[in-house]
């Protein structure tokens, strides 16, 4: 749960950047009293002064922020369903190896075709999401350009892209490996594992019930 959550604030933050990166305001300058000065003081946006900046170009920004995210959502609900059926269906044979499953899994044609059909799934969404979330970045360089604060509104960008570009690329290579080599990656544990055997269990409950 702490990791999906995680993940879930890592996502958040780096998609809808017009909310989370530090950008400028200007406020009327003022002594406490009712005099207010001309000049104006710039200071950094809270959350809610960009959400409500109904300036053009950054509504369509925040938009596509949103666009980006629910991409990324649909991605995650993918890849739970993959792993549950890889964990239903599927088990880690460390005497194997990781490209057995490939051989054993043709004898079970109704598994193979849901194998590779969730696997061709999960490569398109994070093919479509990765070319939403360059253009993501793209509108957000020239925001950042218009309402540029601080050394933290460029921190802020990078780090945040950054995080989400690495699980990007983490999961696009499993994504890709998995449909090109025929087998199914884990895509959530930390070390990159193979389901390269039949699950026990299906197999008993199988031979139980042919």
């Amino acid at each position: 749960m702490g990791i999906f959550c995680l993940q879930f604030y890592k996502v958040l933050t780096g998609t809808m950047m017009t909310l989370f990166i530090p950008q400028a305001c200007y406020e009327p300058l003022t002594d406490g009293s009712d005099i207010t000065y001309s000049e104006d003081v710039v200071r950094i946006c809270t959350v809610t002064q960009n959400l409500k900046n109904n300036e053009i170009y950054h509504r369509l920004t925040l938009y596509w922020n949103s666009i980006s995210f629910l991409c990324f959502i649909y991605c995650y609900l993918l890849e739970l369903k993959r792993e549950s059926w890889a964990i239903k269906f599927l088990d880690v044979d460390k005497d194997k190896s990781d490209n057995a499953l490939k051989e054993i899994i043709v004898q079970e044609p109704k598994l193979d075709k849901q194998m590779d059909k969730l696997n061709r799934l999960y490569f398109y969404g994070l093919s479509v999401t990765s070319v939403v979330y360059m253009i993501n970045i793209l509108m957000m360089i020239n925001v950042l350009h218009q309402d540029y604060h601080s050394m933290s509104t460029i921190s802020c960008f990078i780090s945040f892209t950054l995080l989400v570009q690495m699980k990007l690329y983490n999961s696009l290579s499993i994504a890709y490996k998995s449909v090109k080599n025929d087998t199914m990656l884990s895509a959530f544990l930390t070390e990159f594992v193979s389901f390269n055997v039949l699950d026990k269990d299906y197999i008993s409950d199988k031979s139980n019930n042919p």
